[in-house]
Parts: C-alpha cells; sequence; structure tokens
C-alpha cells in the first residue's frame, strides 16, 4: 500500500499487528542477527535484576541497547558505564510494548574511553582551570523564586499544566 493512497478497511491493521511484523521482519534478517557495532555508553543503568541499559551513540545516530544479565554472567562483561567506548556484539529486534527497535548484546569487548567522555572532560579541567567551579563563585539561591520562565508554545497543554501546578503550589505566581 502507498501512504498516498486511500484507506481501505482491508489495508488498516492493529498496532500490535504491525509490532509483530516489524519484529519478525528484523528478527528474520540474517544481517542483523549476529553483528558487531560500536559507540560510546551513555545512560547506562543496571538493575538490580542484573539487567544493564543503555544507548550506544556517536556523533548522529544512537542506538538502546539491552544487555541482560545471562549474558553478562556468561561472558564475564565488565561492568559497563557511561563514556566507555564498546564494541558490541548482538542482534536487532523490536520491543511491541515500548514500540522501539533495540540491540539486545550477547558480547562486549571494551575499547577505551569514549570521544565525547573525553571532551566533556577536557571542557570540565579548561572551565575549572578559569575558576568557574569556585565556591566563591556560587551563589545561594533565593528562597522565593523571583521569575519564572517556561518555553513552550502559548497553546501547548504542557503550559496549561504549569500553571495550573503554580496556582495550586505557588498561589503567589502571577501569569505575564
Amino acid at each position: 500500500m502507498h501512504l498516498l493512497e486511500p484507506l481501505h478497511e482491508s489495508s488498516v491493521i492493529s498496532v500490535s499487528a504491525l509490532a509483530l511484523y516489524l519484529r519478525d521482519l528484523l528478527e528474520t534478517n540474517d544481517i542483523l542477527q549476529n553483528i558487531w557495532v560500536h559507540g560510546e555508553v551513555s545512560n547506562c543503568k543496571t538493575y538490580p535484576s542484573g539487567h544493564c541499559y543503555f544507548t550506544l551513540k556517536e556523533d548522529d545516530a544512537q542506538l538502546p541497547c539491552v544487555f541482560f544479565k545471562s549474558s553478562r554472567i556468561r561472558t564475564s562483561a565488565p561492568e559497563l558505564s557511561n563514556g566507555m567506548a564498546l564494541a558490541v556484539n548482538g542482534r536487532v529486534s523490536f520491543y511491541e510494548r515500548d514500540g522501539k527497535l533495540q540491540f539486545y548484546v550477547e558480547a562486549v569487548k571494551p575499547l577505551g574511553t569514549g570521544e565525547f567522555f573525553e571532551r566533556f572532560e577536557q571542557l570540565k579541567i579548561r572551565l575549572a582551570a578559569e575558576g568557574l567551579f569556585d565556591t566563591e563563585r556560587k551563589r545561594s539561591l533565593p528562597s522565593q523564586p523571583v521569575v519564572i520562565g517556561i518555553v513552550t508554545s502559548p497553546q501547548a497543554a504542557a503550559l496549561r499544566d504549569m500553571l495550573r501546578v503554580l496556582r495550586v503550589r505557588y498561589p503567589l505566581a502571577r501569569p505575564a
């Protein structure tokens, strides 16, 4: 079906059916079932279950990843952390519940420290050398805000929500 064709009842499918189709499409592609990908770890979180979720990224792309406890133990993988450069082996699939493409990691190979992390650390060193983190430069926060700015569309639900919350929690605030 072409996207511009009129919809016919027989061409409309459920979200579940489409999600299953996408998962099957990805999981039947041999190339995507055993592939190595490299990038830098960000948003890394290991849960009490032992499963580790992270994003593998580079300049203009990112890939959500999951590294299950069983795979971590089987491969004696190192503890992952933000800023690590890695090569990961695994498979691509589609997680229907969240509606997202995900990389299921089976093994990792550390490649050192990532470029983004290095640049961030260098920036922190440069700013510290300029004295921008010195305690005498820090100002205490006022007990009450003087101005509250909300950057959004005037028609956005977020604006209405924030104004409602402000009326309830901080009635002294007046919209401008």
